[in-house]
């Protein structure tokens, strides 16, 4: 089971978590805490994730092998994405190895952030896919294991079930976001309102964006859906991400690690110290 994939196809918005710490048992957690959680991006470029090893491939095993909070099957299980640590906008020599690495550790998909060309998006999907439509190599004794199937079996489903997801957050992406959507291989665009708005020489979200950034963000959307591609937003709460998804975001993350731990501890001490739960 692809829970994001399955999203997709069935044209319906999906729910997810930023993950920006490593560990199985923290991404199990993570996985059962809520059976509308579609996927888990772990994040390679500015969490603490590492982008190859063991520690990765047992995070997403942690996440892949779970059942979801309602006891559910395994086959319910979120999605795991990687946000690999290279930029675009360094090109195929920093970003192609790691995604080998994510996608070898058993990702569903891989997120490559400051994507700025539509090059830049091919080589991305180029990197993610087997021959003879990409240029991805095989030989990871581990990567199908995290899909639940034989070598023979990941072969023959690779190729359609890894998502290429990449990041709309430079001016000069925002310039060819149409063009980038076009890219063949290209599942989704996903927008980052942080880096955006920096990039744009505005100051970050508090907690939304300033009004001359959302103006970019609906433009990136309308973009996306005009080529036939999803697009995804990071969101920093539920509140956020109910109206992302009103707004006819196909993939909005809802809360990130850190942000929901400090929320739950903050929340649970005003309410001991005599606070209202409201």
């Amino acid at each position: 089971m692809h829970s994001l994939l399955n999203a997709f196809k069935a044209q319906r918005p999906s729910l997810g978590i930023w993950l920006t710490s490593p560990g199985y048992f923290h991404a199990r957690t993570v996985a059962n805490a809520h059976p509308a959680i579609d996927w888990v991006c772990f994040d390679a470029e500015h969490g603490l994730v590492p982008g190859n090893g063991a520690l990765l491939a047992e995070s997403i095993a942690a996440i892949h092998n779970s059942p979801t909070g309602d006891g559910q099957a395994q086959a319910q299980a979120p999605s795991a994405l990687v946000r690999v640590a290279a930029t675009g906008i360094n090109g195929t020599a920093s970003t192609s190895w790691q995604i080998k690495h994510a996608l070898d550790a058993g990702a569903r998909g891989v997120v490559v952030p400051m994507v700025s060309t539509p090059a830049q998006a091919a080589d991305a999907v180029q990197d993610s896919r087997f021959p003879p439509v990409g240029r991805r190599g095989f030989g990871s004794a581990y990567t199908q294991l995290n899909w639940g199937m034989s070598p023979v079996e990941y072969l023959a489903k690779a190729n359609e079930g890894v998502l290429v997801i990449v990041q709309i957050e430079t001016p000069e992406g925002l310039k060819n976001v149409r063009e980038i959507a076009e890219v063949d291989g290209v599942d989704a665009l996903l927008i980052g309102p942080f880096d955006l708005s920096l990039s744009l020489c505005y100051p970050p979200p508090n907690p939304d964006p300033v009004p001359a950034v959302e103006k970019e963000i609906q433009h990136i959307k309308e973009q996306a859906h005009a080529a036939g591609k999803k697009c995804a937003i990071y969101c920093t709460s539920g509140t956020q991400a109910a109206r992302r998804v009103q707004e006819g975001f196909d993939m909005v993350n809802v809360i990130g690690d850190v942000g929901a731990i400090t929320s739950a501890i903050s929340t649970h001490f005003g309410i001991a110290l005599g606070g209202s739960q409201t």
